[in-house]
């Protein structure tokens, strides 16, 4: 049966239970427990915030570098699998930086011819240009390439064609524009422009084709720019330098990577007269590899910044602890007249470790609450991807219970530890 002390009943447990909480004691001492809170609303909400706040932020900066990792994962999906970069190097001289070495359209020949059809290759220069269409000016950056270079990275046609090996060895000043290029240069629709002639660094180049919407590739924005012959780009546009950025080669499965990685390598060094053991003046980058760097770097920085807001957690619980020793004073007079009417050490304990873990399990549903919520406004308002993982949330609530039971115990442990004659007599 129940009695009340003030505004909070009092559980009178059965007597022919004293060794174990029996289901209905449990039950009882449960709707106690939430009685007490319900008795003091705003110091519960009060109690709770610092557990929600800390909630919220831990989901809030997960879903944050989970949505970097996805889009990161995407471009490079978009980029290419199964292609490696080869960059210029350090020259060395007497162990002195000479600076980057030079690579140039006949390393690209090479690879193309000596490597037994494994690869599809493609060089690129590029440099940021005014371009220009009768009273329209861009600055866009603008990309010599060979035709392989569109299959390599799947860009298809929005409209018109992709110029071709012969208008390469021709060196024909011919332009494939992507996708927002001629939004501005003022033609809409796009194909407005095939056939048309448009300034490039105040040369004239005929428009062929194009793109369709790529969107972000890495580091790279395919829909601004504008690709042309890389023989016309170096000899035309660039001032007669012969002097590549990168050179791009594909393989058909991203298997042969491994394989293609050492014919890249015996070739250059062919080429660049490097003997073996030699420190080679160029470098092959993969892909993945550059995934899985990013991958750690972000889960390092995620990790870092959802334990910085796991402290709100710990200062949120702290706060609980400290209320929930205030709550153990305010009813000293109440825990004496439960343990004189029966109630075991284990009740009451029990009852205060129920009022605080509930605290924290409310605060934490408020948290992921709050956390979905900021995580909405970020993608909305600041365009940021956001991805809030069922790990995290389940993470979040575990860890917000763990802690309503970690500072739940010592004032649950102080109450079902008093005196009854001393409670009794409390004032």
């Amino acid at each position: 049966m129940d009695r009340s002390v003030g505004a909070v009943p009092v559980v009178v447990p059965a007597a022919a239970d004293p060794g174990r909480l029996g289901a209905m004691l449990v039950y009882e001492i449960v709707m106690v427990a939430l009685a007490a809170i319900r008795a003091n609303v705003l110091r519960a909400v009060l109690t709770t915030l610092g557990i929600v706040i800390g909630v919220a932020a831990v989901i809030t900066m997960v879903a944050l570098g989970e949505g970097a990792q996805q889009r990161v994962e995407s471009q490079i999906q978009r980029m290419g699998t199964n292609v490696l970069t080869v960059r210029p190097g350090q020259q060395f001289w007497g162990g002195v930086s000479r600076g980057d070495s030079n690579m140039s359209v006949e390393d690209a020949e090479a690879l193309r011819d000596d490597s037994n059809g494994l690869l599809t290759v493609a060089p690129e220069t590029s440099s940021r240009l005014q371009i220009s269409y009768l009273r329209w000016n861009a600055n866009n950056q603008v990309v010599g390439t060979w035709p392989e270079y569109f299959d390599m990275y799947n860009h298809a046609l929005q409209v018109g064609r992709f110029f071709n090996q012969g208008e390469v060895q021709g060196r024909r000043r011919v332009a494939v524009l992507g996708y927002n290029i001629p939004t501005q240069l003022g033609e809409t629709p796009a194909g407005a422009l095939v056939g048309q002639t448009i300034q490039i660094r105040g040369i004239p180049f005929e428009v062929v084709g194009v793109l369709e919407e790529k969107g972000d590739a890495a580091w790279v924005r395919p829909d601004d720019q504008i690709f042309i012959p890389v023989s016309t780009a170096l000899f035309r546009v660039f001032g007669g330098r012969d002097r590549i950025s990168n050179i791009y080669a594909a393989t058909p499965t991203p298997e042969q990577l491994d394989l293609a990685y050492g014919e890249i390598d015996r070739i250059m060094r062919r080429e660049h007269r490097i003997r073996p053991g030699e420190d080679a003046d160029f470098n092959i980058r993969n892909s993945a590899d550059l995934l899985a760097t990013f991958n750690e770097t972000n889960q390092t920085f995620t990790l870092l910044l959802a334990g910085i807001a796991g402290v709100s957690l710990l200062v949120g619980g702290i706060g609980i602890m400290n209320i929930m020793l205030v709550s153990v004073t305010e009813r000293t007079r109440e825990i004496g007249v439960r343990k004189a009417l029966g109630a075991t050490p284990r009740a009451i304990m029990f009852q205060f470790m129920v009022e605080a873990l509930f605290l924290c399990v409310l605060g934490g549903v408020l948290g992921v609450g709050a956390g979905f919520a900021a995580a909405d406004v970020m993608t909305r308002v600041a365009a940021w991807d956001t991805v809030v993982a069922p790990e995290a949330v389940l993470a979040a609530l575990g860890f917000s219970a763990a802690v309503g039971l970690f500072f739940g115990i010592w004032p649950a442990h102080r109450a079902a530890r008093l005196d009854p004659i001393d409670a009794l007599r409390y004032e």
